[in-house]
């Protein structure tokens, strides 16, 4: 990590420097892009899903090196098995050879953030304690957690700082809101999955977009897509977000969605969509 990443990070925060609040996920799912893809996310946050079935780190190490300021985040905790179900919370050492298969894959000697999957736990106090001990050894540079409830996140500060929070949330996904309230009020990254894909994606379902994100994907002449992550940045200046893409020219127009100024009425449009836990 270059002086710059590093110094976005040093304060707890992901996104205090950050040119741009868009990033890029990998995973098995979504491929890497080409070079000229990475060189657009500069200073932005990547992802990096895995290991396991779930997610690979593989493919982000194929066009490097990639630019000095970019910030790559992986996952570790349970995983799925081979019949796509979810197994057990990994235990303390199966996390540490998690990170270092993850070491190994990217070529790298430190991680720049490492998230826990939290999976069912009441307390990952032992859990978040184990990655705060590699962060402390140097093979992690900063530690966030993923799929967790406010209770999990005052347990994880009181462990060690926590510079970020990948939940799900989008236009119709919002039953984390009280996650994102608390991120900002700690000064943390709230870095939601499934921005774009919303409701349908952890189903697999393939569904018509709702009318109003169209309506207004239609008056500002973008996609759907833009309009999602604009409507999702919106919620704070403390939000990340990090779409899953192979198509460099996707890549390009996500990161743009930063840039998507919404009027008041059309949020208040893209707010009456309708929403269910998930």
């Amino acid at each position: 990590m270059s002086e710059n990443a590093q110094s976005a990070t040093s304060n707890g925060s992901l996104y205090s420097s950050r040119p741009t609040r868009c990033g890029w996920c990998s995973s098995a799912r979504c491929s890497a892009p080409q070079p000229q893809g990475f060189s657009a996310l500069a200073g932005s946050i990547v992802p990096v899903l895995g290991p396991g079935r779930y997610g690979n780190a593989t493919p982000v190490k194929a066009p490097a090196p990639y630019p000095d300021d970019l910030v790559i985040a992986t996952k570790v905790g349970p995983v799925r098995d081979a019949s796509g179900e979810w197994t057990a919370p990994a235990r303390p050492d199966q996390l540490r050879g998690q990170v270092e298969e993850n070491l190994r894959q990217l070529g790298r000697d430190h991680l720049d953030v490492v998230n826990l999957r939290v999976m069912g736990q009441d307390s990952i106090s032992e859990d978040f304690g184990a990655l705060a001990e590699l962060r402390a050894a140097g093979l992690i540079r900063h530690l966030g957690i993923s799929n967790a409830r406010p209770a999990h996140l005052a347990q994880a500060r009181a462990v060690a700082p926590v510079v970020c929070v990948q939940n799900r949330y989008g236009v119709d996904a919002r039953a984390g809101e009280e996650m994102l309230r608390a991120c900002a009020t700690h000064g943390i990254a709230f870095v939601p999955f499934f921005s774009i894909a919303g409701e349908g994606r952890e189903a697999g379902a393939v569904r018509a977009e709702h009318a109003q994100v169209r309506t207004v994907a239609r008056a500002h002449g973008v996609s759907p897509s833009q309009v999602r992550l604009a409507w999702t940045l919106r919620q704070g200046k403390h939000v990340l977000a990090i779409p899953g893409t192979g198509n460099p020219d996707h890549l390009i127009d996500n990161l743009a969605a930063g840039t998507l100024d919404l009027t008041a009425e059309e949020v208040g449009l893209l707010d009456s969509v309708g929403c269910t836990a998930p």
